[in-house]
């Protein structure tokens, strides 16, 4: 019989990091750890999917609108910093 390899744990990326921080603050990490990402059900993977696209977006308006800010002292000759 052939021993199994060791799999090599991997440095986790940015998206995989957003991704833990989305499934803690559902309350299903604990779950994720027992059994693995692939063993979550099709809504379980879309509340989390569906939570990271949230943030994503609340992130993206909220930068969207510092710079709307911005431009808009420009526009009227303050002096941004």
């Amino acid at each position: 019989m052939v021993p199994k390899k060791k799999k090599r744990k991997k440095p986790l990326t940015p998206i995989d990091k957003f991704k833990i921080e989305a499934a803690k603050e559902l309350g299903l990490w604990e779950k994720v750890k027992q059994i693995g990402w692939a063993r979550l059900t099709a809504a379980e993977s879309g509340q989390i999917g569906g939570h990271m696209t949230r943030k994503m977006k609340e992130k993206n308006l909220n930068n969207l609108t510092e710079y709307q800010e911005m431009r808009l002292k420009r526009k009227r000759g303050k002096r941004v910093e």
